[in-house]
């Protein structure tokens, strides 16, 4: 069982506003390529969408939906309503948050054997009118040089750090902008299409144990 943290220890952000349209239907399309990199390298097996609802002038309504794709592609022509059908009745006015693309992913331990990881990656796509953009977070250590208690890990890193940064790679590719790094966190921060190397002291990195882990 991998450690999680409660916030990524690293992200990667594409600016969209010069790439693709606005809408929700235009951040479905883009969520739906994304996801089919991710899928390729076994990173994200899309299976939940998840957003909050908010409102123009009151800001966050406090309500969220979550919709199971059941099997369904992110490129069904009928989810961009089916979204909007969760729109909640008493507030005709809400407008969707960022839509969250959740699912499981795999990664491999020091002896190479493949496991299951539910969240292993998570990808965020804005359907806002104004401004669209994605984002890939991670938060596991399997992408780091040492682990959470600061012990390297080589192996580990080799059999899982080269397949995001070749995801991270294509997703340049094929949304036509660079990614660019997201805000560092007390967990580790993003550096070209991986994580940046920890600071060593007598041959480790840092202990990130003394915060509280999920």
């Amino acid at each position: 069982m991998l450690m999680r943290t409660p916030r990524e220890c690293g992200s990667w952000f594409w600016d969209l506003d010069d790439v693709v349209e606005p809408g929700l239907e235009s951040a479905l399309r883009t969520a739906g390529r994304m996801g089919a990199v991710l899928q390729k390298h076994a990173l994200l097996e899309p299976d939940t969408l998840e957003w909050n609802w908010f409102q123009v002038g009151k800001g966050g309504l406090g309500i969220h939906s979550r919709l199971d794709l059941v099997r369904r592609s992110l490129d069904d022509p009928a989810l961009p309503d089916d979204l909007r059908a969760c729109r909640p009745i008493g507030h005709p006015q809400a407008e969707m948050g960022g839509i969250l693309v959740l699912g499981s992913g795999a990664w491999f331990d020091a002896s190479g054997t493949r496991h299951k990881e539910y969240r292993l990656v998570e990808l965020m796509v804005s359907p806002d009118e104004i401004g669209p953009s994605a984002e890939l977070s991670v938060y596991h250590d399997v992408w780091g040089l040492c682990d959470f208690r600061g012990e390297p890990h080589p192996a580990i890193h080799a059999g899982n750090a080269p397949r995001l940064a070749s995801a991270l790679q294509e997703l340049d590719q094929v949304l036509g902008v660079e990614a660019e790094p997201g805000e560092p966190t007390y967990y580790g921060r993003a550096e070209g299409h991986g994580l940046k190397a920890p600071e060593y002291i007598d041959g480790r990195g840092p202990d990130l144990t003394d915060a509280v882990f999920g």
